[in-house]
């Protein structure tokens, strides 16, 4: 029970984790689990200490807001490098597989010119065997 500790110290109040201790009034009270921060009515958030006793529940959840906004930053910096980086090696592998599709293509070109040539000879040997020229 943290109302036993009221009018003691912050430090025995708080060893308890479910306790919440008001400087100004030096009451140790439950923590109201039901609401994410405890209304001003029981305890202003500048007097309220939570955890520890030498930060109070303002600046520990500035300091919180701080630290996660720094880490989703990171990580979304992180996320687009990521996504650049793997873009950037995907575009690399194709330019490989074009040169080399490139040169097929450019051998199938030049065998294809050869058989046309061949075929192109040989029906005009046909031609002029039979006197068609």
């Amino acid at each position: 029970d943290c109302h036993q500790y009221t009018n003691r110290s912050c430090e025995e109040c708080l060893k308890n984790v479910t306790c919440l201790w008001c400087v100004n009034s030096g009451r140790c009270m439950e923590y109201p689990v039901q609401r994410v921060l405890p209304p001003a009515d029981l305890c202003e958030l500048r007097s309220a200490r939570w955890g520890v006793c030498w930060v109070n529940f303002e600046a520990l959840i500035i300091a919180m807001s701080v630290v996660g906004g720094t880490i989703l930053i990171m990580l979304g910096v992180c996320c687009c490098c990521c996504k650049k980086k793997s873009k950037k090696q995907v575009s690399e592998v194709p330019d490989k597989d074009d040169e080399k599709a490139a040169r097929e293509w450019e051998k199938r070109r030049v065998r294809q010119e050869e058989r046309r040539a061949e075929m192109k000879s040989r029906h005009d040997e046909i031609r002029r065997k039979y006197g068609t020229v």
